[in-house]
């Protein structure tokens, strides 16, 4: 029982540690989803559950040794939230409403894959240390805490003083959050030494 407990907590702690940027995201989608609509807050769970479950599968299979993660490649998934608040900045209405970054399912596991692919360096060798019975407990605390980050991000999306921010600024805050990570992404992954070297 003990030795369950010690797995749900580190599977707790590793996750904090690695989502923590994802409570930013998550608020940012049901605060455009209060306001626009899109995407729809069922979108935004079933999306970051199946971001998460991405990122975590390439984890186990890589931790197995049946695959190799390019690395730092992956960084250049950095690109995706870049471009995605590029284009809400080039696109924004005249309106109040903060824009719609992403406005489905497919959109939201997306975003998520790209801010989390750095998580894998984490994962990989944390899975490749666990027996099966352990492996599975982290897997079901990681299920759990999916809910409660998406749990937390509607309730703060919901608050009038972040709806209030986003509602006055929202037309440059937003897009400008998806761009603040996209370039973290890209500068931390260090993947732009590695694309310096190939062009020179």
């Amino acid at each position: 029982m003990i030795d369950l407990l010690a797995a749900a907590a580190g599977a707790a702690l590793v996750f904090a540690a690695t989502n923590l940027d994802d409570i930013v995201v998550l608020t940012v989608f049901f605060v455009a989803a209060r306001g626009t609509g899109r995407p729809r807050p069922r979108d935004i769970v079933a999306g970051q559950y199946l971001g998460i479950g991405a990122l975590v599968a390439v984890a186990v299979v890589a931790a197995a040794g049946l695959l190799v993660v390019p690395d730092p490649w992956t960084g250049l998934l950095g690109l995706l939230p870049v471009v995605l608040g590029v284009r809400a900045l080039l696109t924004r209405s005249a309106d109040d409403e903060p824009p719609a970054v992403v406005g489905s399912l497919l959109g939201v596991a997306g975003v998520t894959i790209a801010n989390g692919a750095d998580n894998i360096a984490v994962y990989v060798p944390v899975f490749r240390s666990l027996d099966p019975a352990t492996g599975l407990v982290w897997l079901l605390v990681f299920a759990a805490l999916v809910a409660v980050w998406c749990a937390v991000a509607a309730l703060l999306g919901g608050h009038p003083r972040v709806v209030g921010l986003v509602g006055r600024a929202g037309h440059w805050l937003v897009p400008a959050v998806f761009i603040a990570i996209g370039a973290t992404i890209l500068v931390t992954s260090g993947v732009l030494p590695h694309l310096a070297r190939l062009l020179t």
